[in-house]
Formats: structure tokens, C-alpha cells, sequence
């Protein structure tokens, strides 16, 4: 049996990396509108209710209207928008949140991609909450350097073609702490309270790096940074997209520095943890176009349909 599979939003950076994923899939049939239609609700609505799987690769307006055109029961939807990550009648594309979370999602037929940033941030700081490691009401803090293709076409084409000279430097936005993506981090960390969070875009196209800084001296269990790696560890130790790496800091750095694209055009996100008994930093390194958007939309499009979870993704 083939699985009819359509990408609403086809033109855009998801939804492009979705298809290249797709591709690679045998066992499916990639159904396309025809450009001129793209905004033609009478042929998006067929297609939608046609296919067995929808990704929805689209703005949250865009996103709910879609849905609320699918009528078909056995159309199952991905949506890689912010419009539905903490609704409670959607499950949170993210396998690796805890036990249950494959299995719910497995068995959904609405699926909510995790924005980006709050994959790192999530995976980096919720095994710590879920060990009482960090108490609830922990004042938790975190940055993100990114690159431009996560602001979509528009920012890509102003770094690829404006020429303009600030943008040779890294530049922090959000800064009134109202970043989409803080919903779900609150949401899904454990924590009472959302990150205070400042993302940076950096003049490259892709790869990720979320910084979160602990302080021991406000942990409600004793944990020294080696404790902290072992326990990561030990919680991922059989998720195969996700690697906790040696606490050795200078094998993970090139002469100091932190490689933040080695992830790049992979699924696979690799979770450090550096530091000493005062401070320390969980570092999750990703792709934003891979573990960060499109990635983790065909990893949970392989869990929804029975697949090998990497099929399309190693």
C-alpha cells in the first residue's frame, strides 16, 4: 500500500526540506497542487482530504484554516506551525519528551511539530526536572544562536541579497521576552514559568546551538556537572537521534571554539554539558531545518504510519 502524502505550504523552506526528506521514501505517493492553485480552497481541500498524511507548512491563521477544512477521519495531519503545540487536543511531535510520548504519538492523528528553539531548550533541561534536580519554580534562563533560514524566504533573501552591513553581525531579537516558541517551553520543561529567553540570528543559513546556564547552588538534589552528563546520558541512552556527549570539553571544542554546524543536514541532536561546581552550561546542537523543523516532521510522520522512525532520515 502506497500512502498519499500532501505538503501544504510546498513552496516554502519546511516545506521544500520536507519534500527533499520524502523523496528519499518508497511506499509513498507525494501529491502536489499545481502552483497557480495554491490559493484556490476548493483544490486545497480536495488534496487535503485526499492524502492520508498532511503537513501544514504554513502561518498559524493559515494552519487553523486548513485544518478546519480537513473533513476526512483517516487524514492524519502534521503541523509545523506554532498554532497548536500546547492544545490540548494535539500531541507534541517530540518522541523523545518522555516514555509515553512515541506511543502517543504513534497512535494521533493530529501531531504538533516543536518549534526549534524549544527542542533544545526541552530536551536539554526537562530530565533534570523530571529527576528533581531543578525545583519547579527554578529561574530558568537560556539563548539561542541560530542561522538565517529559520526566519524563512524573507529573511533569507535580506542576508542573501540586501548586502546591508549589520547583518555581518550576530543580532539577538525577541528581546521583549514575547518569542513564540515560550508557550511550549513552559509547557513541556516542567518548570511553573517559561525561560527567560533571548534567540540570536547569525549570518549563516543553518545550524543551531540553545545555551542554558544552571546554577548548582540553587539545585534541590547535589549534582556536580559530571552527574548532570551522566544523567543525560543515561536518560537518551537508547534515542538514536539524540547523542549526550563525553564530559571532556576540550575533545568537544576545536581549539576553544564551539562547532555549532556539525549537526547540519542530519536529524540527529547532540546534547554537552560543560562546565565546573559553580556553573554550568547544556548545550543542544541541531539542525534548525532537520531536528528542528522538517527532520522532526518525518520523524513523526514515520511513527503515525508504522515506519522504520529514520526511514528518509539516515
Amino acid at each position: 500500500m502506497k500512502y498519499k502524502i500532501f505538503v501544504d505550504g510546498q513552496e516554502g523552506t519546511t516545506g521544500l526540506k520536507i519534500h527533499d526528506y520524502l523523496s528519499k521514501i518508497s511506499d509513498i505517493e507525494v501529491l502536489h497542487i499545481e502552483p497557480e492553485k495554491r490559493k484556490d480552497a476548493a483544490a486545497r481541500r480536495a488534496l487535503l482530504n485526499e492524502a492520508d498524511v498532511v503537513f501544514l507548512c504554513l502561518p498559524d491563521a493559515a494552519s487553523k484554516e486548513a485544518v478546519s477544512m480537513v473533513s476526512n477521519p483517516n487524514t492524519k495531519v502534521i503541523d509545523a506551525s506554532t498554532a497548536f503545540r500546547t492544545h490540548p487536543e494535539w500531541t507534541y511531535g517530540l518522541p523523545e519528551l518522555h516514555k509515553k510520548q512515541r506511543k502517543q504519538i504513534q497512535h494521533s492523528s493530529r501531531v504538533a511539530v516543536p518549534g526549534c528553539h524549544a527542542t533544545g531548550y526541552i530536551l536539554a533541561i526537562q530530565p533534570l526536572v523530571a529527576e528533581g534536580i531543578i525545583a519547579k519554580d527554578y529561574p530558568a534562563s537560556c539563548y539561542s544562536l541560530t542561522g538565517y533560514s529559520g526566519g524563512g524566504k524573507k529573511l533569507i533573501a535580506e542576508y542573501e541579497n540586501s548586502g546591508k552591513e549589520q547583518l555581518s553581525a550576530p543580532r539577538p531579537y525577541a528581546l521583549h521576552l514575547n518569542h513564540k516558541h515560550l508557550p511550549e517551553m513552559k509547557f513541556y520543561s516542567g518548570l511553573d514559568a517559561a525561560p527567560t529567553f533571548t534567540p540570536i540570528v547569525g549570518n549563516y543559513y543553518q545550524g543551531d546551538a540553545v545555551t542554558v546556564p544552571l546554577s548548582p547552588r540553587m539545585f534541590t538534589k547535589k549534582a556536580t556537572v559530571k552527574d548532570i552528563q551522566e544523567l543525560l546520558a543515561s536518560h537518551y541512552a537508547d534515542e538514536r537521534f539524540i547523542r549526550v556527549m563525553p564530559y571532556d570539553s576540550a575533545a568537544n571544542l576545536e581549539e576553544g571554539f564551539f562547532n555549532l554546524m556539525q549537526c547540519n543536514h542530519t536529524n540527529r541532536l547532540d546534547l554537552f554539558v560543560f562546565g565546573h561546581e559553580e556553573g554550568i552550561s547544556l548545550v543542544s546542537r541541531f539542525d534548525n531545518l532537520g531536528k528542528g523543523a522538517s527532520g522532526a516532521a518525518i520523524q513523526n510522520m514515520n511513527l503515525m504510519l508504522g515506519f522504520d522512525e529514520g526511514t528518509g532520515l539516515e
